[in-house]
């Protein structure tokens, strides 16, 4: 009797002590490592929907003048008049500079008249070769003479012509560097010229897209302090790669009537290759590396868990998905390092 109630008392305790073990599991969720217990990590997330992204390049570039010179005198002398007012729109061939050419008008006015006395020598020489008074030899030195004369000539009205500075093409003149009466040479800078419109774009893209860009290509840019976005068209490629950056030069156009584009300003240029419709895209901080690939975490019952997927394009802040995610998937974008599979997670904000 005294045993039976011992064993009746035994098994009371061990049920009493195994209610309460299970009492103090229902509270805790355990670790599948094998460590302590889990607690639910607050994260961000994003649900994911099919959309279209624009693969575009982002670059560079600087804008310059359509045509550009810097006036300077080709012969060394004195200016005598200025024709131009800073700053000012000026139209081809119009006479900007001359420069003092009186030295040169008189040895133009000498040679004329030592050509009109060989012109007469020469003359008065035919005719009495006809008459068999002079010789060959004669003649042929006074025809020489002629010629070295009248060569002379237009050596000199070259030079002449080279003492006025004329505007090779319409555009906009800048600050002149010269004054009426100062002397100026080759090396002198009198003024820069520049048409600005239309206005080209000078920029450069990895060697991996120059099958992607092409003459006509459309681009898109804005510049500092100017609100507007402009359009351009490329006319032009590098053909050789550049071994430094390993990258290709190219230049667009730009219409530029109203002026607000100016040579020198800093661009930046955008470049449409390709729209794709239905895309899942998600944030570039969601993806995790792995040696065999990427992942990101999934949010599925409260739970985190961890999805093999295959990526495509690459934006400045997000990536395509191409395998590996359906429509409405939740992507958790915060906290991702704290994460471990199956965990439990709470979320603050969902986009």
């Amino acid at each position: 009797m005294f045993v039976r109630i011992n064993q009746v008392y035994t098994g009371f305790v061990l049920i009493m002590i195994l209610s309460l073990f299970l009492t103090g599991c229902k509270g805790k969720k355990k670790d599948p490592a094998g460590g302590g217990s889990l607690k639910a990590v607050t994260v961000g997330a994003t649900v994911i929907y099919p959309r279209i992204l624009e693969n575009k390049i982002l670059t560079n570039g600087n804008l310059i003048a359509n045509e550009e010179v810097e006036l300077r005198s080709e012969i060394p002398g004195r200016v005598i008049s200025i024709s131009f007012e800073e700053g000012s729109p000026v139209v081809k061939g119009a006479l900007l500079v001359k420069i003092d050419d009186r030295e040169l008008q008189a040895q133009l006015k000498k040679l004329q008249v030592d050509e009109k006395q060989a012109h007469d020598d020469l003359y008065r020489k035919e005719k009495l070769l006809e008459l068999k008074a002079v010789s060959q030899e004669e003649y042929d030195k006074s025809f020489n003479t002629l010629g070295i004369i009248q060569a002379q000539e237009e050596l000199l009205r070259t030079q002449i012509s080279k003492t006025e500075i004329y505007a090779p093409f319409s555009g906009q003149i800048g600050l002149r560097q010269v004054s009426p009466g100062g002397f100026v040479s080759s090396a002198t800078l009198v003024a820069r010229l520049q048409q600005t419109n239309p206005i080209k774009i000078d920029f450069a893209i990895p060697e991996k897209y120059r099958e992607h860009v092409g003459k006509g290509t459309l681009i898109k840019f804005s510049v500092e302090g100017i609100d507007s976005a402009f359009t351009g068209h490329v006319f032009a490629i590098e053909p050789k790669i550049d071994p430094g950056t390993r990258n290709v030069s190219l230049r667009a156009s730009c219409p530029n009537s109203n002026g607000m584009l100016i040579p020198g300003a800093f661009a930046r240029v955008d470049i449409l290759l390709e729209s794709i419709r239905d895309a899942l895209v998600v944030p570039s901080e969601a993806i995790i590396p792995q040696l065999n690939g990427e992942k990101v975490f999934l949010c599925k019952n409260g739970k985190a868990r961890s999805q093999i997927i295959m990526t495509g394009i690459r934006t400045e802040r997000e990536v395509q998905v191409v395998k590996g995610l359906q429509p409405g998937d939740t992507v958790i974008t915060t906290a991702i390092l704290q994460l471990r599979e199956e965990m439990p997670v709470n979320i603050k904000e969902i986009k």
